[in-house]
């Protein structure tokens, strides 16, 4: 199987999985937010975003060294898994530890407290089906992965019905997560038994064994990849956390009403990424000029796909708002029509973040991020007492540009800038051909969303083809992933 096979397949199978993974999502926050109000979901959100703070240091940014290092040398696998299950069995234990302490320190009610108790269980139990999934990932073997997401969303979605049905209050939407999260993980171990008898079966090898000198090793290499991520969680989340401190629970539901719609979009570039990034990690040791292209493919398919979502988002976002949450969220419509922007910005400096991670500068990721999270809290701490939930989300999209602007200093200095001349044709027929399909959904803005959405995609593509947007190595590149793909399948 080439490269280009290998990408499609990858692509395409997480795609379709998270494509499927995300649209019951979506289900399952729309039925739980308007069930338990601005107030009930804001606690649940809270809870979710203090956790997956604390939850960075369950893993310390293993899980990305893991993919890289095994999709490099496969033989390393079982040396990974035991070792990285010992350490995160520490690492857990230390992060439940502070999670408890904190959550009582900051005087939060009972119950808000064991909700967190209960989804910060979830998010440990959830590292150890991390530490499988990215082997899965290091063979280039996605499908399971993308199973393993979609079982999640399946388990989440059903158990948000029965939940409703049963009247049950956030509590028992806390459990939902932690019963996904342990079915998931018995998934993981399954099919590492089935289909990685190689990996399983080292695990009783000698090689297996548990060494501190492989300990220190690669906490020294994952670091980095471990700050970046951490930095990364935080500017995700904090604003939720610094919302709830100084606005309340309402101000929390309504704010991640308009964020977890701009988080859905986001499975785009995840899947891209998470398919190319170990593909791209060979190219480093084989091919340079290879993994130039890739990146530059990369950041131009991003940048197409980025912007007319933020353009569409913009004008839809009342529609949208409405349709999912209902009128009690109504206070959601401004904060998503700005937080749509950085969808923009996180699709093209996503691209960056790869090819430094590809590139063994996961430092630089790091720096970056860094900054962010200074200029993001800095920004919350403006914002948010003047302006509350909006305040936060202008925070968050002039953070994103922040970081965009990072990449593309860090990029230049590393020889892997993007040439002005192409950046810019790319940047002009996508606005255009965003602006003229703007203007198309403004003007049938009453139509039926099913319909209107994907004409206006239509009218997108076809103008931004005639305006030669989309070169013939572009369509060339399309039509062999999409025969090749069909053959995998077949």
């Amino acid at each position: 199987m080439d490269t280009v096979q290998r990408i499609a397949k990858n692509t395409g199978v997480l795609f379709a999985a998270q494509v499927a993974g995300y649209a019951m999502g979506f289900f399952y926050i729309m039925y739980t937010a308007r069930y338990l109000g601005a107030s009930g979901f804001g606690v649940l959100s809270f809870a979710l975003a203090f956790t997956a703070i604390f939850g960075i240091l369950t893993d310390l940014g293993l899980q990305p060294l893991t993919v890289r290092e095994v999709a490099r040398k496969r033989e390393l696998a079982p040396v990974f898994l035991s070792n990285l299950s010992a350490m995160k069995l520490l690492l857990s234990i230390v992060t439940l530890a502070l999670i408890a302490i904190t959550v009582n320190l900051m005087g939060y009610s009972g119950e808000t407290a064991t909700v967190v108790y209960i989804v910060a269980l979830s998010v440990v139990v959830n590292s150890f089906t991390t530490m499988l999934y990215s082997i899965f990932q290091a063979y280039e073997s996605m499908e399971y992965q993308s199973a393993g997401h979609l079982l999640n969303s399946v388990l989440m979605l059903g158990g948000a019905a029965v939940a409703i049905k049963a009247g049950t209050g956030v509590r028992g939407f806390a459990l939902l997560y932690l019963a996904a999260a342990a079915a998931c993980l018995v998934y993981g171990i399954v099919i590492l038994y089935a289909k990685f008898p190689e990996v399983f079966s080292g695990l009783r090898g000698r090689k297996a064994m548990v060494e501190l000198s492989f300990w220190k090793e690669t906490l020294k290499e994952s670091l980095p990849f471990g700050l970046g991520v951490f930095f990364m969680v935080i500017f995700y989340w904090v604003d939720s956390v610094m919302l709830s401190v100084m606005k309340g629970d309402s101000a929390v539901g309504w704010y991640n009403a308009a964020y977890r719609i701009v988080m859905v979009l986001l499975f785009i570039p995840h899947a891209f990424i998470a398919a190319i990034y170990p593909v791209m990690s060979v190219f480093y040791k084989t091919s340079e000029e290879s993994l130039r292209s890739a990146h530059e493919r990369s950041f131009k398919y991003l940048t197409i796909i980025g912007i007319p979502i933020a353009v569409a988002t913009t004008i839809l976002a009342r529609r949208m708002i409405l349709m999912i949450f209902g009128v009690e969220y109504t206070s959601s419509v401004l904060p998503l029509q700005i937080l749509a922007w950085s969808v923009v910005f996180i699709f093209m400096s996503i691209t960056f973040g790869n090819l430094f991670n590809c590139l063994d500068r996961q430092a630089v990721v790091t720096k970056i991020t860094g900054v962010c999270v200074v200029a993001n809290v800095v920004l919350n701490i403006l914002l948010i007492p003047r302006y509350s939930l909006v305040g936060a989300s202008i925070a968050t999209v002039l953070t994103e540009a922040v970081s965009l602007i990072l990449c593309f200093v860090w990029g230049y200095r590393i020889g892997y800038s993007i040439p002005g001349r192409r950046l810019s044709g790319i940047l002009a027929r996508v606005l255009i051909s965003s602006v003229l399909m703007g203007l198309y959904i403004a003007l049938f803005h009453n139509m039926n969303l099913i319909a209107l959405v994907p004409s206006a995609a239509i009218i997108y593509f076809l103008i931004l083809y005639i305006s030669n947007g989309i070169d013939k190595e572009d369509i060339s590149l399309l039509q062999s992933a999409v025969l090749r793909n069909s053959n995998v399948r077949r």
